[in-house]
């Protein structure tokens, strides 16, 4: 099923008091993090434009369910902003340091979101890895992180990632093959570029709550 391009979604209203709060101190803990790791493949996202695109989502009802995921989530940011737009959120992230400063952030602020660590392609997935096979978090070789949830990719209605430019066309490679019909992915791509795609064909799959 081909994946179809969406326009951009473009912001409302301003970012909420209570967001904006959770981004500041997001950002603080990332500078520190930051200064402080040996990890270098973590880049944090444009956050307050992805909770834009995230919020129109939710209100205008353009998803198959509410189940979110962040593939590569890092330090939990954007699950942590789905969680807040009430998606019931989660992220897989292959580095453990990572889930565990995810797993601070979302507690501190009471946020619902779980945090996996794992990789986010699928154990079974057949999607040739060439074009991110040098990086480690794109890799078979470790466990799913979906599998300690229950979960496959086709349950949610919308995914979210960060891809590196050589990993972009595994991202939609992997969404095409695993992602519900009707569910979309959102990616971001520094800048200002955000690019969102639906997977069409057949009747959508509704998915709840957990």
């Amino acid at each position: 099923m081909p994946l179809v391009d969406l326009n951009p979604l473009k912001g409302g209203a301003s970012v909420p008091g209570d967001v904006r709060s959770f981004l500041r101190e997001a950002d603080r803990r990332i500078k520190r993090f930051r200064l402080n790791s040996r990890i270098h493949g973590f880049v944090p996202s444009d956050f307050e434009r992805t909770y834009e695109i995230l919020r129109t989502l939710a209100t205008a009802d353009l998803t198959p369910g509410n189940l979110f995921c962040e593939w590569g989530s890092g330090f939990g940011v954007v699950a942590c902003l789905a969680a807040m737009l009430d998606f019931d959120a989660c992220g897989i992230e292959i580095e453990g340091e990572l889930v565990d400063a995810a797993m601070r952030l979302a507690a501190d602020f009471d946020l619902p979101v779980e945090f996996i660590h794992g990789s986010f392609i699928p154990g079974k997935s057949e999607t040739c890895l060439d074009s991110g096979d040098g990086f480690g978090w794109l890799s078979t070789q470790v466990d799913s992180g979906l599998d300690e949830l229950g979960l496959v990719p086709s349950d949610f209605g919308v995914i979210y990632a960060y891809p590196w430019p050589d990993e972009e066309r595994l991202i939609g490679a992997l969404f095409e093959r695993h992602g519900s019909a009707g569910a979309v992915l959102l990616t971001y791509h520094g800048g200002e570029d955000f690019r969102l795609r639906r997977k069409t064909g057949g009747k959508p799959r509704l998915q709840g709550k957990r």
